[in-house]
């Protein structure tokens, strides 16, 4: 009887694990959507703006955070990124570079 309830209690541990992981996905996801009227669509963007996709998640994450601190001037990501914590960056750096150029 132990061992199956610790059975399901590890299930049930691991179905929210999962869960909780999934939900985080589509939170960056729905995070990057935000991007898209300047980035493009899937971190694609238009001539003239900076594509996203593809490209190192250092080098995404310091740029952001670069703009965030006031480093690097901008004429909107300055105010954008101030927006996000620290970590919704890395998550978001991670997301763009994840795709495919």
């Amino acid at each position: 009887m132990k061992k199956r309830i610790k059975g399901l209690a590890g299930i049930a541990l691991a179905t929210l694990s999962a869960w909780a992981m999934g939900a985080d996905a589509l939170q960056v996801r729905s995070m990057a959507a935000s991007c898209a009227g300047c980035h493009g669509t899937s971190g694609v963007a238009q001539q003239g703006m900076e594509s996203l996709a593809g490209q190192s998640k250092e080098d995404l994450l310091k740029k952001m955070l670069d703009f965030k601190t006031g480093k690097k001037p901008a004429t909107l990501m300055h105010q954008l990124s101030k927006g996000y914590s620290d970590e919704q960056l890395e998550q978001l750096a991670s997301y763009f570079a994840a795709l495919k150029k």
